[in-house]
């Protein structure tokens, strides 16, 4: 066990923004996770766990502790004739777990391949791609309470999953360190793709039956033509939530712009694509010196190189602010900010 002092974070954050953290350690196993807690240096420093830093902001130095999930490990809990569950450590690569889990033939999450980050971070912003979320699947996750060092099992009720939000981001947030998730998986998957764009790219493949390994490479494809690698351009995915509205905003919406991109959300409401908002108020492929917004998904921010945190931050709120002023939507941030 290492605790390091100010410790530079831009390669531990996709956006790569320079900053420090007072302090910084990672752990591999509960002990060590244990060890380092109870350790005098870090008594009473606020406590952040950071996965693979691919949906978070820093806009300041974090003045307190940073930890790094590195909890490995994939095991079979319970097999059926139709189903199987696996629990992954915390720390495994989400993309390499659903691999493993396409390659299996296990089916339930291939619509969520390539997304960046950590198994522990997918139930915290309970992450979702092309109609699918993992709360779908999700059976239960293990957690550290930081208060008490108890150890915690969170259903999926407990765990008060909503459109990108779980306990962990409210009630729970900061409170408690998740080691272990645990999915339930298909061995007869029905794929979904009713999402248009991965059904227009199985069709223009020539793919009439999908299997669940068809969907993931479709996934993949569309991800990385959209999407800018983080290792070559600093960013952290979709950084605004899709914005649900009612069905009367959003009909006055479709009479004034009738092209407006939206999907089916809870009764009474709707989901409008944030990104056709953006895109729309003219800010997709803006840039400002060496940050802006990428100009192949207006969802994206990007920091081409050299950019502060506060430089993002401030872009993302004239953005918040014109789309308003333009269609009277306001766009809440997904990334966190620290």
């Amino acid at each position: 066990m290492q605790i390091q002092q100010q410790e530079n974070l831009a390669s531990h954050h996709t956006f790569g923004v320079a900053c420090c953290a007072k302090l910084f350690a990672r752990f591999q196993s509960l002990d060590e996770l244990r060890a380092i807690l109870v350790s005098p240096a870090v008594e009473k420093e606020k406590i952040l766990i950071l996965g693979e830093g691919s949906n978070v902001l820093f806009i300041n130095d974090f003045d307190g502790l940073i930890l790094t999930n590195e909890i490995k490990g994939i095991r079979l809990v319970n097999e059926t004739d139709s189903e199987v569950i696996l629990e992954a450590g915390a720390g495994e690569n989400w993309h390499e777990f659903v691999s493993y889990c396409v390659s299996n033939g296990w089916g339930g999450l291939e619509n969520l391949s390539l997304i960046p980050g950590k198994v522990g971070a997918a139930p915290m912003q309970n992450i979702g791609a092309y109609g699918v979320e993992q709360k779908d699947c999700f059976v239960q996750l293990t957690a550290l309470d930081k208060s008490s060092g108890e150890i915690k099992i969170f259903s999926n009720t407990e765990c008060q999953f909503g459109y990108r939000e779980s306990f962990f981001k409210q009630d729970g947030k900061h409170k408690f360190i998740i080691l272990a998730v645990q999915y339930r998986l298909t061995k007869s998957p029905k794929v979904s793709i009713d999402y248009g764009v991965i059904s227009q790219e199985l069709i223009s493949s020539g793919i009439t039956s999908p299997g669940i390994k068809d969907v993931a490479e479709v996934v993949i494809r569309i991800r990385k033509s959209k999407l800018p690698d983080p290792k070559l351009v600093g960013n952290a995915g979709s950084f605004f939530k899709n914005p649900i509205v009612t069905e009367k905003v959003f009909f006055e919406l479709k009479s004034r712009f009738p092209a407006i991109v939206s999907f089916p959300s809870k009764a009474g409401f709707v989901k409008i694509a944030a990104g056709w908002l953006i895109e729309k108020a003219g800010w997709k492929g803006y840039r400002n010196k060496n940050y802006g917004v990428h100009p192949l998904q207006a969802l994206v921010l990007v920091n081409y190189g050299g950019a502060s945190g506060k430089d993002i931050w401030e872009l993302s709120s004239e953005i918040v602010k014109d789309v308003f002023q333009k269609f009277g939507v306001e766009l809440e941030r997904e990334v966190n900010i620290y």
